[in-house]
């Protein structure tokens, strides 16, 4: 009894939540903020990445495929120490060109990193989403005299976005998870609450309900994904391959692949 009352005193620790769960909570507004703004800022600029990626000019593949290599080779926390210290080395000729109030801020140079990081990752989902869009819904597109914006509004965009929901709610939840870096450029997210809160309690529980809050952040995010994505696929249906076609799997029951139902 004298453990199970140790065991919840330490995992209902009401003392040290009365006194410091508003740290907790401005720490996961920030976190929140860091996040959103950077998944944002990440895919308006993968999709023009993707774009020159996918193109056949060397000119514009070779930078975008370099930049992708660069962003998903290297380490996040390696990226972020050169955008947040990297930057006091040239702190002169960014005083001069009128940003350094960008830099010396950890908020925005932390929204800066995990920016062009999560864009490298968007880029190459989106381009894989639209790499498997078939060659001949394109010219299927074009023989009904469809113009290249209505083909890839009403056609090739609604697959592709199928195909990249699931990689992008992916993407969104490592983002979370990687957010905690944030902490040690002295960002005070819910990372960097919680190891302050530690500094000064030495409760060792803190680092609990933070984990706590991090697995309910990436539940709900999980959950919400996958109502978007049974919402987004109410068009897909399966459809019944012939026999003679495809052999059938054990027990005689035919293989069934989906077959795409434009909206409307």
């Amino acid at each position: 009894m004298d453990a199970l009352h140790g065991l919840l005193g330490f995992v209902f620790n009401a003392e040290l939540l009365s006194q410091y769960g508003w740290r907790l909570l401005s720490g996961v507004r920030i976190t929140a903020e860091v996040v959103l703004l950077s998944c944002s800022i990440g895919f308006v600029l993968a999709y023009p990445i993707c774009r020159a990626r996918m193109s056949r000019n060397p000119l514009l593949w070779g930078p975008a495929a370099a930049y992708i290599a660069v962003f998903r080779g290297t380490p996040l926390l390696c990226q972020l120490y050169l955008v947040y210290y990297g930057a006091g080395e040239v702190r002169p000729w960014l005083t001069g060109a009128g940003v350094w109030w960008f830099f010396r801020d950890a908020f925005y140079c932390c929204i800066l990193a995990f920016s062009l990081n999560t864009a490298a990752y968007q880029a190459e989902i989106l381009r894989g989403a639209l790499g498997s869009v078939a060659r001949g819904q394109r010219e299927a597109a074009a023989a009904l005299g469809l113009s290249p914006y209505r083909a890839a509004r009403h056609v090739v965009w609604p697959q592709a976005f199928l195909a990249a929901l699931r990689p992008l709610g992916n993407e969104l939840i490592l983002v979370i998870k990687a957010s905690a870096l944030a902490a040690i450029v002295t960002l005070l997210d819910l990372m960097g609450q919680t190891r302050l809160i530690f500094a000064r309690t030495f409760d060792f529980s803190v680092y609990l309900y933070a984990a706590l809050i991090y697995l309910a952040a990436t539940e709900g995010i999980r959950r919400l994904w996958s109502r978007m994505e049974r919402a987004a696929s109410k068009h897909v249906r399966p459809v019944e391959l012939p026999r003679a076609a495809v052999p059938a799997r054990r027990g005689g029951m035919p293989i069934r692949s989906a077959e795409y139902m434009p909206p409307g």
